[in-house]
């Protein structure tokens, strides 16, 4: 049996994709990663074969960096960094202005590229990232069957009543306008006519008989795979489309000496920080987190992603900072975690019974954060307005008042069916 997995070329979604491939190579089976060429080592670290398939203009091994990228990926990188300054809704705002590049890039040539693929491949089932929906679109076309991988909050999927880039619900820290609310609906609204307009003008360019959809960012494949924890997205009141929930994927990683001495030093009391890859760039973020870590007398690890160390001031004895760190391994050991809200440290937190601080800068990072909210798994605030004094009193909450219950019995899900599992036996025929 030969599964193929089909990934943009970044690391923060690969990671998760390749992590469910798992299942498929340690039962022998072949295991081809279709992506671009800088996350080639990660697909060698898995052990598995690469074919080349370009979905989009930019790219990332581990942490990205604007100046790294091609001219208009660069700028539009800078403007989306810039506009995460401004707030919640002049984020939303400026991503959705830029949907149409960033999520339909060279849309017919990527799908011939994806068809292409699957011709030399010959695969007997296929995961595919839902985000790329140049890929999609051509399997869809074509009446190609592949699994559908949301990672990220349930959201990224809108259901009816939905429209993509909208989030349906926020933590309470936010207290957007409502003509502000009111403006962006209207602009997402336009954006997702104009994106589908684009899907069915690239869909009748690969067959001419194809079907035309209403709402193409409610297009999804026939098995919806959720990369989240059921128990987080329960009681929102949102209906889903037919689906698994794979919980997490949590990836094995190379073990590292300095890490492991650091966390037996630690005895495990202490907190991991990371913004991920893109949002590692607000280093004045990081720095008021370190700031009330340190208030509180609670140990660190900190993956500073792209500020450098030294912007986070004076680093207390004994804290573990470093631009890339296991964070699995760090996580399982932490007692509480600090993050932007991305799907990867999300679900490998609370797949581990740990509780979170998230402070969400974009897209669905909001619905995701009022769902760690919601359930008692941690809190959220803002991150351009939260004071470290706020900062510090948050964090003792998220240690002393989180519900542990809630956290371990998704750590025990989890364990017991694990992601890559779940995935292997919905696909394998």
């Amino acid at each position: 049996m030969t599964l193929l997995v089909i990934s943009p070329d970044y690391a923060s979604h690969l990671l998760p994709l390749a992590t469910l491939a798992t299942a498929w190579r340690d039962a022998g089976e072949r295991v081809v990663i279709a992506t671009g060429p800088a996350t080639d080592p990660i697909v060698r670290e898995f052990g598995m074969e690469r074919v080349e398939l370009q979905l989009g203009r930019g790219s990332n091994a581990r942490v990205i960096r604007a100046d790294e990228q091609p001219v208009d990926e660069s700028a539009s990188l800078q403007g989306f960094f810039d506009a995460t300054r401004r707030g919640m809704v002049p984020t939303l705002r400026y991503q959705a202005s830029e949907r149409l590049t960033d999520l339909m890039w060279d849309p017919v040539s990527a799908g011939r590229r994806t068809l292409a693929t699957i011709d030399a491949v010959r695969p007997d089932a296929i995961l595919v990232d839902h985000l790329a929906f140049s890929a999609r679109l051509a399997l869809q076309t074509a009446g190609v069957p592949y699994g559908d991988v949301v990672l990220g909050h349930p959201s990224a999927l809108p259901i009816p009543g939905e429209v993509y880039g909208y989030p349906p619900a926020w933590p309470q820290a936010f207290t957007p306008d409502a003509d502000e609310l009111a403006d962006l609906r209207e602009l997402c609204d336009r954006v997702s006519a104009s994106f589908t307009a684009e899907w069915n003008r690239t869909a009748r360019a690969l067959d001419p008989g194809a079907p035309e959809t209403t709402d193409a960012f409610a297009e999804h494949g026939e098995r919806v795979l959720y990369n989240y924890p059921a128990a987080l997205a329960s009681g929102d009141g949102r209906i889903l489309p037919p689906h698994a929930f794979l919980g997490s994927t949590q990836r094995a990683e190379p073990g590292d000496d300095e890490v492991e001495r650091w966390i037996g030093a630690t005895s495990g009391s202490y907190a991991y920080v990371s913004f991920g890859s893109f949002l590692s760039v607000r280093g004045d973020v990081l720095q008021r987190v370190a700031a009330a870590l340190a208030e509180i007398g609670m140990p660190a690890a900190i993956a500073t992603g792209s500020t450098p160390a030294s912007a986070l001031g004076a680093i207390p004895q004994g804290w573990l900072v470093r631009e890339y760190l296991p964070q699995v391994r760090l996580l399982g050991g932490a007692q509480l975690a600090v993050t932007h809200g991305g799907n990867n440290s999300v679900t490998e937190a609370v797949g581990q019974g740990v509780p979170l601080l998230v402070l969400p800068f974009s897209t669905d990072q909001f619905a995701g954060a009022a769902a760690i909210e919601r359930t008692g798994a941690g809190a959220a605030l803002d991150p351009n307005t939260a004071t470290v004094t706020e900062l510090a009193e948050a964090l003792l909450r998220v240690r002393d008042a989180s519900d542990r219950a809630l956290l371990a019995g998704i750590a025990a899900s989890q364990r017991d069916h694990p992601g890559p599992r779940v995935a292997y036996d919905l696909l394998r025929p």
